[in-house]
């Protein structure tokens, strides 16, 4: 697992970096600033999308709650993973579980059988897209990724999540991009960096340290004696 060391430079830069990443969040969520790009198309999705007060607040609390338990998602299965090094056995687990916990919620939420109903056209394609590309490919790469890095470096990616939205929002949907978005999506950037740097560091100190512990540990013959034992045979 991770280990805190301020007195540390990677460590120190990758806790900067965090917080960094976490204020470039905020500022593409609460400043909007003035339209640097408009497109004229996106008003009436933003309309029609327009909901009150209230759900955003609800919506917001949800979706942190959800990152919360994202992150300790990821410390977990880091733990199993390492102990269990079966990516694709975890990973199948984890959907099957996801599955019966969303046939759950869904079947409280929605009781109207006509919505259950599957029919040969785009929301089939879009299901089956979302089941393979979203949840069960996502899921493998988290998995392994968290075998192989470390929680933090995955959860890392979240942040960076919104600078692609910002750009696939503006170019394929035709969002109006805000001064908010381009400063929010440059501070994203930099604690970004900051804590890959501070993640590649720290593996550098491991690996000297594996070095040096192999060189120490490593039995030493005498050039003599082994210069006598060359000559001999």
């Amino acid at each position: 697992m991770e280990k805190l060391d301020l007195r540390v430079q990677s460590s120190l830069a990758k806790s900067i970096g965090t917080m960094v990443s976490i204020a470039g969040a905020l500022t593409v969520t609460l400043y909007k600033g003035p339209a640097l790009v408009s497109m004229s198309s996106s008003s009436n999705l933003h309309n029609e999308l327009r909901s009150p007060q209230k759900n955003w607040i609800i919506g917001g609390l949800v979706l942190a709650a959800g990152s919360f338990f994202l992150s300790l998602l990821y410390i977990v299965q880091t733990s199993i993973i390492r102990e269990y090094p079966e990516e694709l056995m975890a990973t199948f687990i984890c959907c099957v579980f996801v599955t019966i916990q969303s046939t759950v919620v869904a079947l409280i939420a929605e009781r109207n059988p006509n919505s259950w109903r599957l029919k040969p056209d785009t929301e089939l394609i879009a299901i089956g897209c979302s089941a393979f590309f979203a949840v069960a490919l996502r899921s493998l790469a988290h998995t392994w990724a968290c075998h192989k890095k470390g929680p933090v470096y995955v959860s890392m990616y979240k942040p960076l999540g919104i600078v692609f939205a910002i750009i696939m929002g503006v170019t394929l949907l035709g969002d109006t991009l805000y001064l908010g978005s381009v400063v929010g999506a440059t501070i994203v950037a930099f604690g970004f960096y900051s804590v890959i740097w501070g993640q590649s560091e720290e593996e550098k100190m491991i690996d000297d340290k594996d070095i040096d512990s192999l060189k120490s540990s490593s039995p030493k013959a005498p050039l003599l004696q082994t210069k006598s034992i060359f000559c001999r045979n």
